[in-house]
């Protein structure tokens, strides 16, 4: 079942209105290994400002992203379109949830207008779930490929999609506008979907990717889990499993933040080891490209990953690989 929540108005309404009622938990010391330096360089204000006076919608700030201090001095940001505010109400996320306003129809062009002076040669496109839309949001997807391509067009683009539950053609017309990376997030195990993800399905979501390579063989295809919610480690083992079925080339693993009280608690802190272990064994079960530790994030690092994975496909193919930009 899909969560769509009733707009309100005025200054008071809350970011989480349908975490209101949940009880509160107690937030986990981190462990030194998740520390990360405070944002405010030079360069990081730079970034911010180019996002602001674009009028644009950053994940980085929205979900509350622990590397945005080091991503945005750099000059690199996950663009958020379609708005602010989802209409999935997931466990674990910090994103508002609500009704979202109209689909703007000039951001694809500011979004490709910041890309441009942040000289980016690779960005990530991600969105909030739009279940109010029939299309799920996949056409302004398109729209801001499109905007990218002939403003950057030496610039390549990851996408991070919803699932587009039940919105037959939508992924359809996100594939044939040829983003380079197709990324989808499974966030979790199946076991977990219940309490951490209820509007999406597991298998939905697998099918989903499996679908881009039917589409498009030669895509690059992508997906997330988080870790430190509950999971056993048995269970993480066999979504590697589902992935590859899925023919998926590219997997991150990541520590569960919790983002406030409210949100769903974290069973534990997984260690820098376990997850070099489950790096070690994605890559025996076939991935081209793995990124697994405690602060991996979808977009963390996305081009540098991105020219590595066209190097392990060109390297497993027996071919050279064509020139990548990595920054």
């Amino acid at each position: 079942m899909v969560t769509v929540l009733d707009r309100t108005t005025g200054p008071v309404r809350p970011r989480h209105p349908e975490k209101a009622r949940r009880p509160e938990t107690e937030q986990l010391k981190k462990p030194d290994w998740i520390r990360v330096r405070a944002p405010g360089s030079p360069v990081w204000r730079e970034t911010q400002e180019i996002v602001r006076s674009n009028k644009l919608v950053t994940v980085c700030e929205e979900a509350g992203c622990p590397n945005i201090g080091e991503c945005w001095s750099k000059k690199h940001a996950t663009f958020m379109i379609l708005g602010d505010t989802c209409t999935r109400a997931c466990a674990f996320c910090n994103v508002r949830t609500g009704m979202p306003e109209a689909v703007d129809g000039g951001e694809p062009q500011r979004v490709a207008e910041a890309v441009a002076k942040l000289g980016l040669h690779h960005v990530v496109i991600t969105s909030v779930d739009r279940d109010d839309l029939a299309d799920g949001g996949a056409r302004h997807f398109a729209d801001v490929i499109g905007a990218i391509r002939r403003s950057s067009p030496g610039t390549t683009i990851e996408v991070l999609t919803p699932d587009f539950l039940r919105k037959p053609g939508a992924l359809e017309i996100v594939v044939e506008a040829r983003p380079d990376v197709f990324n989808h997030n499974l966030e979790c195990v199946p076991s977990l979907y219940l309490t951490v993800r209820p509007g999406a399905r597991y298998f939905h979501s697998i099918r989903l990717l499996q679908r881009v390579k039917e589409l498009d063989p030669s895509m690059f295809t992508k997906s997330g889990i988080m870790v430190g919610l509950g999971e056993e480690r048995n269970e993480v083992l066999q979504l590697m499993d589902d992935l590859r079925t899925a023919e998926v080339d590219f997997l991150t693993i990541g520590q569960y933040l919790q983002p406030t009280k409210r949100h769903h608690a974290i069973a534990r802190f997984v260690t820098p080891d376990e997850f070099k272990s489950y790096e070690t064994i994605a890559y025996a079960k076939g991935f081209l490209m793995v990124s697994s530790s405690p602060l991996t994030r979808s977009s963390h690092h996305a081009g540098e990953d991105f020219a590595q994975m066209v190097a392990n496909r060109a390297a497993k193919l027996g071919a050279k690989p064509a020139a990548v930009a990595a920054e």
